[in-house]
């Protein structure tokens, strides 16, 4: 726990949103890891915050499937395993389309320029081999192609699962060749949202993220596998 130290106390924005980010935040980077169980008292004191608001949290995080709740124990870590990720990945896939091609129909101008400067800003962070400041750049833009697709039913669905495709995404460590592949589907997202082509777009948001899952794939059949 040690990664924790550096974690200030939450300033109170909306306390139950902000306890839910930073604990997110800690499963996906790997600082709380997997099969191990959640210290909440020690959490509790670094947030600055009491039991019910973190209970609460994690009862989030559990719906998410980041943590899993055991009567009188407490919450544990979930594990990354392939019988889930099968599950996540091919519906997130299918709203990611969903998101770019209505997106197209919709975006204004500042809408892409905005996005534009995020990839312009994330493939700086590829040049420079800053994984996370990659990470967070990337998730952003995918993001605002949500945001401008307007449609609350789909960011409802899509934010269900995000951040357990993210967590995978963050755990598996990409070659430098899928890398610069996913840089360069990248770049044919941005140049079909530009062109407002949304069939275009669709297709390769729905290409890129099964990509992103052979990536995880691999790296999950390289794990040890857990004892029992």
């Amino acid at each position: 726990m040690s990664a924790l130290s550096s974690v200030g106390s939450i300033v109170r924005r909306s306390l139950h949103d902000e306890l839910v980010e930073r604990l997110q935040a800690l499963i996906v980077e790997g600082d709380l890891v997997a099969g191990e169980k959640v210290p909440e008292k020690e959490l509790c004191a670094q947030f600055g915050v009491s039991r019910t608001p973190m209970r609460e949290a994690l009862k989030v995080l559990a719906s998410d499937g980041l943590v899993s709740l055991t009567p009188n124990r407490g919450a544990w870590v979930t594990q990354i395993t392939l019988s889930d990720l099968e599950e996540v990945f091919p519906v997130m896939g299918a709203l990611e389309a969903l998101s770019g091609e209505m997106a197209c129909a919709r975006i204004s101008d500042r809408e892409i320029a905005r996005i534009r400067k995020l990839h312009d800003t994330m493939v700086e962070h590829y040049r420079n081999r800053d994984l996370p400041a990659y990470f967070r750049r990337n998730q952003e833009i995918h993001e605002a192609i949500l945001k401008a697709a307007d449609n609350a039913v789909l960011s409802t669905q899509y934010r269900t699962l995000t951040t357990r495709v993210r967590r995978a995404r963050y755990m598996a460590n990409m070659s430098e060749a899928r890398w610069a592949k996913a840089v360069e589907e990248h770049e044919e997202i941005i140049a079909a949202l530009e062109a407002r082509n949304g069939p275009e777009l669709a297709a390769i948001l729905k290409r890129h993220l099964a990509n992103k899952f052979d990536t995880v794939r691999d790296w999950l059949a390289n794990q040890p596998q857990s004892a029992g």
